[in-house]
C-alpha cells in the first residue's frame, strides 16, 4: 500500500511573535507552501490535520502559520516536528514520474528474475538521481537511468532491472 502523506518539511523555530514557523522545506519546490491549505503532523502512526497559511517563502524557508498556533511558544512546542501533505495535494506528477517515497523499499529484479537488491535511498545531487540498493554484498548505487531501470511499478513494489546495463554503470560499495 502506497503512503497517503508526503514528507515536506520540519518546523526550525518560532518566527516573530505571533504564532509563525519557520519551516526547512523538503518539498521539491518551497512555493508549494503558499498552496497548501492544510498540513499534517505526525502522532505515532496518525497523522493529524492543521490548518495552514504560508505568509512568504524566502531564501530557500517556508514560514507557516498552523492552526492552534499564535504565540512564539506554541511553535517552540512544534519544534522538530516534521510537516506532511496529503496525496491528494500533492505536487501531480508527470509521465514517468513517480514519488521518491513510492520508489523507497521497492524491490530490483532483472529481466530474468534475479533479486538485486531492494531501494533504500534516492540521492538528488546531480542532473540524474542515483539509486541505493541494499544488497547481500553490501550497497549498490547507480543513476536512475531509463536504460537501466526499465520499469518501475511501485504499485507491486517492484523494479524491473537491465542487468548487462546495470553492471556497466553500478558502484558497489561493501
Amino acid at each position: 500500500m502506497l503512503n497517503p502523506y508526503f514528507l515536506v518539511g520540519e518546523i526550525l523555530k518560532p518566527q516573530g511573535v505571533h504564532g509563525e514557523a519557520k519551516v526547512k522545506p523538503y518539498a521539491a519546490n518551497p512555493d508549494d507552501f503558499k498552496r497548501w491549505k492544510t498540513l499534517y503532523l505526525k502522532d505515532g502512526e496518525n497523522y493529524r490535520a492543521a490548518a495552514a497559511r504560508c505568509s512568504r517563502v524566502h531564501d530557500g524557508f517556508a514560514y507557516v502559520t498552523l492552526e492552534g498556533c499564535s504565540t512564539p511558544e506554541d511553535v517552540e512546542r512544534l519544534r522538530g516536528r516534521e510537516l506532511y501533505v496529503d496525496r491528494e495535494h500533492a505536487a501531480p506528477l508527470g509521465e514517468d514520474e513517480v514519488y521518491i517515497s513510492d520508489l523507497i523499499g521497492c524491490e530490483a529484479v532483472t529481466r530474468e528474475g534475479e533479486t538485486v537488491g531492494t531501494l533504500i535511498d534516492v540521492l538528488q545531487y546531480g542532473t540524474v538521481d542515483t539509486y541505493v540498493f541494499r544488497t547481500r554484498k553490501g550497497s549498490l548505487m547507480a543513476p536512475a537511468l531509463k536504460k537501466v531501470f526499465v520499469e518501475t511499478d511501485v504499485e507491486n513494489r517492484k523494479i524491473i532491472v537491465d542487468r548487462e546495463r546495470l553492471e556497466e554503470v553500478a558502484v558497489l560499495e561493501d
